[in-house]
């Protein structure tokens, strides 16, 4: 697509499978270096050979990103290939289970956001000291179930709609140096068996070159992108586009 991506260091997290495998691939094509976390260490493994054949340089670390301490060492560590250095992050960790309301304990909970809430949080705080100096671009996987739960895995829902609002936050208080933004697959998504905190999600009935639509965060406007649902990273190039959601329409 020629994002002028080449050379630049991408940070992916839940990198081993799923959407954050194809994000990697996305970002490598387009020459893109890639810092790679995990917790899945043979998945992270298998990511990282499929882009390794592209030729771009990729830096893989097995981390659990559930604690401030062990993700800060696990985005340090994957980024000391790259001499500390990044120009996108892309926060893509998630885990969820259909559990219907009743079902769900404070401890369920209290998990859900721990991983996927704060995990965003934490990757964040690791990268925009570096981000603040020389700019940069955070992409946020939510969901379309952040506006529009279902009956089942309502913890998972609104962990994601914390997500937008962290995501609309962040971009009024870091633009115009750093761009934010949030990526919502709403068409196809399905649950893959297994926990963890690779991307559970998987797009079967979208294909590369399906349009998706913007919608502003703060006034609700939507319009129609030429970005993919492969290929979300692309906002990166587009000054002034911070505090959106990208989905599928």
């Amino acid at each position: 697509m020629g994002l002028n991506l080449g050379g630049k260091v991408v940070l992916i997290t839940g990198a081993a499978m799923g959407i954050g495998r194809e994000t990697a691939l996305a970002f490598a094509k387009e020459g893109a270096n890639l810092a790679l976390l995990d917790i899945d260490e043979k998945e992270l493994a298998n990511t990282k050979a499929v882009v390794a054949k592209t030729g771009v340089k990729v830096s893989t670390v097995v981390a659990d990103l559930s604690t401030d301490k062990r993700a800060s060492q696990g985005v340090r560590n994957s980024l000391s290939a790259f001499g500390g250095d990044i120009d996108v992050l892309v926060n893509n960790v998630v885990s969820g289970a259909i559990r219907t309301f009743d079902e769900l304990s404070d401890d369920d909970w209290s998990t859900t956001f721990n991983l996927n809430f704060m995990s965003y949080v934490r990757a964040c705080r690791a990268v925009l000291p570096r981000m603040r100096m020389k700019g940069g671009a955070i992409i946020n996987n939510a969901s379309d179930l952040a506006r529009q739960p279902e009956p089942l895995s309502i913890d998972y829902s609104v962990s994601k709609s914390a997500i937008l609002a962290l995501t609309k936050g962040l971009a009024r208080a870091e633009a115009p140096k750093i761009r934010v933004n949030a990526s919502s697959a709403s068409r196809g998504a399905s649950w893959q068996a297994g926990g963890g905190s690779s991307q559970r999600h998987r797009l079967p009935g979208v294909r590369s070159g399906e349009f998706c639509h913007l919608e502003c965060l703060g006034c609700g406007r939507r319009q129609y992108s030429e970005h993919h649902l492969d290929q979300h990273h692309a906002t990166i190039d587009h000054d002034g586009l911070a505090g959106h959601v990208i989905s599928g329409s």
